[in-house]
């Protein structure tokens, strides 16, 4: 067995899988508190569309605890799988952007970059444990594509740097490609079954 099996095996034990729910856990509880001022400016019929990558990583945690229970959610795996790659890139993205546009650099914005790109990289590697199907993904993508809608119809897209405002049409472009992105990404990787199914480790 090579390095990479036995850590890609080593991700489907239940002691992997308890450290990394209560490091999702936390992160999730930290990322819902980071939206707290969008999310008091926003309406109440609104608010599920505001934390988007917090919420990615919910629906991941989520997985993680069915694992941990011994139970299978295939429609959360589609959910955390494509959420997560595209919140994932989306954030490292848009915080590179205002960057390279003169916005300042503070640890924040590392300790985020670090956090989205882990993020992505999650899912990615969990994907051999996950058993989602096509049905569940067209029900991710309808998810998916109506939060890109009334983000950049209604407003509620993730705070960007204000030197960004004026490629908001660029980035709504860039945001649903992404989307398409994913969706496509986890069809290939899981209903496609291009990578090869593990069972987990306990």
């Amino acid at each position: 067995m090579s390095i990479w099996q036995w850590f890609i095996r080593w991700l489907g034990q239940r002691g992997t899988l308890w450290l990394l729910f209560v490091v999702n856990l936390f992160g999730t509880i930290y990322g819902y508190y980071w939206y707290k001022n969008q999310l008091l400016q926003t309406d109440l019929h609104l608010l599920p569309f505001v934390p988007d990558s917090p919420t990615a990583s919910l629906f991941f945690t989520l997985v993680l605890l069915a694992f941990l229970l011994k139970k299978r959610w295939p429609l959360l795996e589609a959910l955390a799988t494509v959420t997560l790659v595209k919140y994932g890139i989306w954030a490292t993205v848009m915080i590179v952007w205002g960057a390279a546009l003169g916005a300042p650099m503070y640890w924040q914005h590392y300790m985020l970059i670090f956090s989205h790109i882990g993020m992505a990289i999650q899912a990615v590697l969990y994907t051999p444990y996950f058993r989602f199907k096509f049905k569940h993904l067209v029900w991710t993508g309808a998810w998916t594509l109506l939060n890109d809608l009334v983000d950049y119809s209604l407003g509620t897209f993730p705070t960007v740097n204000e030197r960004l405002h004026v490629y908001l049409p660029t980035i709504a472009f860039f945001t649903v490609s992404l989307s398409l992105c994913s969706l496509y990404l986890a069809y290939r990787f899981v209903v496609h079954k291009r990578v090869k199914r593990l069972d987990l480790d306990f």
